[in-house]
Protein backbone atom coordinates (compact mmCIF):
# COMPACT_ATOMS: atom_id res chain seq x y z
CA UNK A 1 0.00 0.00 0.00
CA UNK A 2 3.01 2.46 0.79
CA UNK A 3 4.11 1.78 -2.86
CA UNK A 4 0.98 3.24 -4.12
CA UNK A 5 0.93 6.25 -1.41
CA UNK A 6 4.31 7.50 -2.97
CA UNK A 7 2.98 6.89 -6.38
CA UNK A 8 -0.43 9.12 -6.24
CA UNK A 9 2.00 11.47 -3.77
CA UNK A 10 4.44 11.84 -6.56
CA UNK A 11 1.60 12.75 -9.35
CA UNK A 12 -0.02 15.54 -6.57
CA UNK A 13 3.60 17.80 -5.78
CA UNK A 14 3.92 20.56 -8.02
CA UNK A 15 6.85 20.92 -10.42
CA UNK A 16 8.81 22.86 -7.88
CA UNK A 17 7.85 20.78 -5.38
CA UNK A 18 9.28 17.15 -7.29
CA UNK A 19 12.19 19.43 -8.57
CA UNK A 20 13.13 20.23 -4.37
CA UNK A 21 12.41 16.25 -3.64
CA UNK A 22 14.58 15.27 -6.26
CA UNK A 23 17.05 17.63 -5.62
CA UNK A 24 16.90 16.84 -1.90
CA UNK A 25 17.19 13.03 -2.53
CA UNK A 26 19.78 12.94 -5.07
CA UNK A 27 22.25 14.94 -2.65
CA UNK A 28 21.22 12.91 0.02
CA UNK A 29 21.97 10.13 -1.33
CA UNK A 30 25.68 11.34 -2.89
CA UNK A 31 26.27 12.06 0.54
CA UNK A 32 25.59 9.09 2.20
CA UNK A 33 27.63 6.81 -0.68
CA UNK A 34 30.49 9.49 -0.29
CA UNK A 35 29.84 9.14 4.01
CA UNK A 36 30.08 5.31 3.45
CA UNK A 37 33.59 5.65 1.31
CA UNK A 38 35.29 7.95 4.03
CA UNK A 39 35.02 5.45 6.89
CA UNK A 40 35.99 2.50 4.74
CA UNK A 41 38.99 4.48 4.17
CA UNK A 42 39.52 5.08 7.89
CA UNK A 43 38.95 1.72 8.57
CA UNK A 44 41.66 0.96 6.17
CA UNK A 45 43.89 2.59 7.98
CA UNK A 46 42.18 2.31 11.75
CA UNK A 47 40.52 -0.93 11.84
CA UNK A 48 42.72 -2.60 14.15
CA UNK A 49 43.10 0.16 16.36
CA UNK A 50 41.62 1.32 19.75
CA UNK A 51 39.38 3.61 17.40
CA UNK A 52 38.63 1.23 15.14
CA UNK A 53 35.31 -0.16 16.86
CA UNK A 54 34.00 3.46 16.89
CA UNK A 55 34.24 4.64 13.22
CA UNK A 56 32.66 0.63 12.35
CA UNK A 57 29.16 1.64 14.96
CA UNK A 58 29.36 5.33 13.39
CA UNK A 59 30.13 3.53 9.51
CA UNK A 60 27.09 0.85 10.05
CA UNK A 61 24.78 3.78 10.60
CA UNK A 62 25.50 5.30 7.09
CA UNK A 63 25.07 1.79 5.49
CA UNK A 64 22.03 2.37 6.92
CA UNK A 65 21.94 6.11 5.70
CA UNK A 66 22.28 5.20 2.45
CA UNK A 67 20.20 1.43 1.98
CA UNK A 68 17.43 3.80 3.06
CA UNK A 69 18.16 6.69 0.00
CA UNK A 70 18.99 3.55 -2.25
CA UNK A 71 15.41 2.68 -1.77
CA UNK A 72 13.78 6.64 -1.81
CA UNK A 73 15.86 7.07 -5.25
CA UNK A 74 13.17 4.96 -7.46
CA UNK A 75 10.60 4.94 -5.11
CA UNK A 76 10.12 9.05 -6.08
CA UNK A 77 11.88 8.32 -9.46
CA UNK A 78 15.18 10.55 -9.03
CA UNK A 79 17.47 10.56 -11.13
CA UNK A 80 20.96 9.50 -8.79
CA UNK A 81 24.07 12.24 -9.38
CA UNK A 82 26.54 11.31 -11.76
CA UNK A 83 29.26 12.29 -9.61
CA UNK A 84 29.14 9.14 -7.68
CA UNK A 85 32.39 7.61 -8.88
CA UNK A 86 33.90 11.09 -8.22
CA UNK A 87 32.65 11.32 -4.42
CA UNK A 88 33.78 7.51 -3.67
CA UNK A 89 36.88 7.83 -4.53
CA UNK A 90 37.09 11.59 -3.07
CA UNK A 91 35.89 10.25 0.12
CA UNK A 92 38.21 6.94 -0.02
CA UNK A 93 40.69 9.44 0.02
CA UNK A 94 39.25 11.75 2.25
CA UNK A 95 39.38 9.12 4.82
CA UNK A 96 42.03 7.23 4.45
CA UNK A 97 44.24 10.80 4.42
CA UNK A 98 42.85 11.96 7.49
CA UNK A 99 43.27 8.64 9.06
CA UNK A 100 47.25 8.62 7.74
CA UNK A 101 47.35 11.59 10.50
CA UNK A 102 46.31 9.31 13.45
CA UNK A 103 42.59 9.06 15.77
CA UNK A 104 42.61 12.72 15.95
CA UNK A 105 42.48 13.48 12.07
CA UNK A 106 39.87 10.51 11.65
CA UNK A 107 37.73 12.15 14.07
CA UNK A 108 38.53 15.80 12.85
CA UNK A 109 37.38 14.99 9.35
CA UNK A 110 34.02 13.38 10.96
CA UNK A 111 33.76 16.68 13.35
CA UNK A 112 33.85 18.53 9.99
CA UNK A 113 31.49 16.37 7.96
CA UNK A 114 29.19 15.91 9.84
CA UNK A 115 29.00 19.49 11.03
CA UNK A 116 28.24 20.42 7.29
CA UNK A 117 25.74 17.55 7.01
CA UNK A 118 23.49 18.23 9.90
CA UNK A 119 23.52 22.15 8.74
CA UNK A 120 22.13 20.51 5.51
CA UNK A 121 20.02 18.46 6.53
CA UNK A 122 18.35 21.26 9.05
CA UNK A 123 18.08 23.57 5.56
CA UNK A 124 16.41 20.92 4.18
CA UNK A 125 13.89 19.95 7.05
CA UNK A 126 13.28 23.77 7.12
CA UNK A 127 12.19 24.19 3.32
CA UNK A 128 10.36 20.88 3.27
CA UNK A 129 8.09 21.62 6.32
CA UNK A 130 8.09 25.14 4.62
CA UNK A 131 6.18 24.04 1.80
CA UNK A 132 3.86 20.87 3.50
CA UNK A 133 5.01 19.26 6.69
CA UNK A 134 2.13 16.68 6.01
CA UNK A 135 2.96 15.57 2.28
CA UNK A 136 6.35 15.44 3.17
CA UNK A 137 6.27 13.37 6.29
CA UNK A 138 7.94 10.31 5.43
CA UNK A 139 10.93 12.03 3.96
CA UNK A 140 10.61 14.65 6.87
CA UNK A 141 10.94 11.72 9.27
CA UNK A 142 14.27 10.25 7.54
CA UNK A 143 16.00 13.37 7.24
CA UNK A 144 15.85 14.22 10.77
CA UNK A 145 16.38 10.57 12.01
CA UNK A 146 19.50 10.92 10.14
CA UNK A 147 20.25 14.65 10.85
CA UNK A 148 20.49 13.13 14.57
CA UNK A 149 22.20 9.98 13.59
CA UNK A 150 25.22 12.37 11.99
CA UNK A 151 24.77 15.00 15.01
CA UNK A 152 25.55 11.93 17.26
CA UNK A 153 29.24 11.11 15.07
CA UNK A 154 29.81 15.11 14.91
CA UNK A 155 29.64 14.53 19.14
CA UNK A 156 31.44 11.21 18.87
CA UNK A 157 34.52 13.00 16.96
CA UNK A 158 34.35 15.72 19.55
CA UNK A 159 34.85 13.31 22.47
CA UNK A 160 37.47 11.43 20.75
CA UNK A 161 39.63 14.12 20.24
CA UNK A 162 38.94 15.57 17.13
CA UNK A 163 40.00 19.42 17.97
CA UNK A 164 43.92 17.65 18.92
CA UNK A 165 44.23 16.40 15.29
CA UNK A 166 47.44 18.63 13.30
CA UNK A 167 46.16 22.10 11.91
CA UNK A 168 42.73 21.22 13.21
CA UNK A 169 40.93 24.45 12.36
CA UNK A 170 42.79 24.65 8.97
CA UNK A 171 41.69 20.75 8.13
CA UNK A 172 37.83 21.58 9.31
CA UNK A 173 37.66 24.29 6.97
CA UNK A 174 39.18 22.78 4.00
CA UNK A 175 36.95 20.07 4.76
CA UNK A 176 33.88 21.95 5.04
CA UNK A 177 34.58 23.89 1.94
CA UNK A 178 34.77 20.43 -0.16
CA UNK A 179 31.50 19.36 1.70
CA UNK A 180 29.80 22.31 0.44
CA UNK A 181 31.01 22.27 -3.28
CA UNK A 182 30.08 18.55 -3.27
CA UNK A 183 26.61 19.32 -1.81
CA UNK A 184 26.52 22.47 -4.20
CA UNK A 185 27.34 19.98 -7.59
CA UNK A 186 25.63 16.82 -6.58
CA UNK A 187 22.11 19.39 -6.09
CA UNK A 188 22.59 19.95 -10.00
CA UNK A 189 24.64 17.17 -11.44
Amino acid sequence: MAGIGSIVLRRAMSTDTKRMVDKFIRVDHAGEVGANFIYRGQMAVLGNTEVGRVIQRMWDQEKEHMAKFEELIPQYRVRPTVLLPIWNVAGFVLGAGSALLGKEGAMACTVAVEDSIVEHYNSQIRALVEDDPEKHKELLEVIKKFRDDELEHHDTGLEHDAEAAPAYETMSNVIKGGCKAAIWLSERI
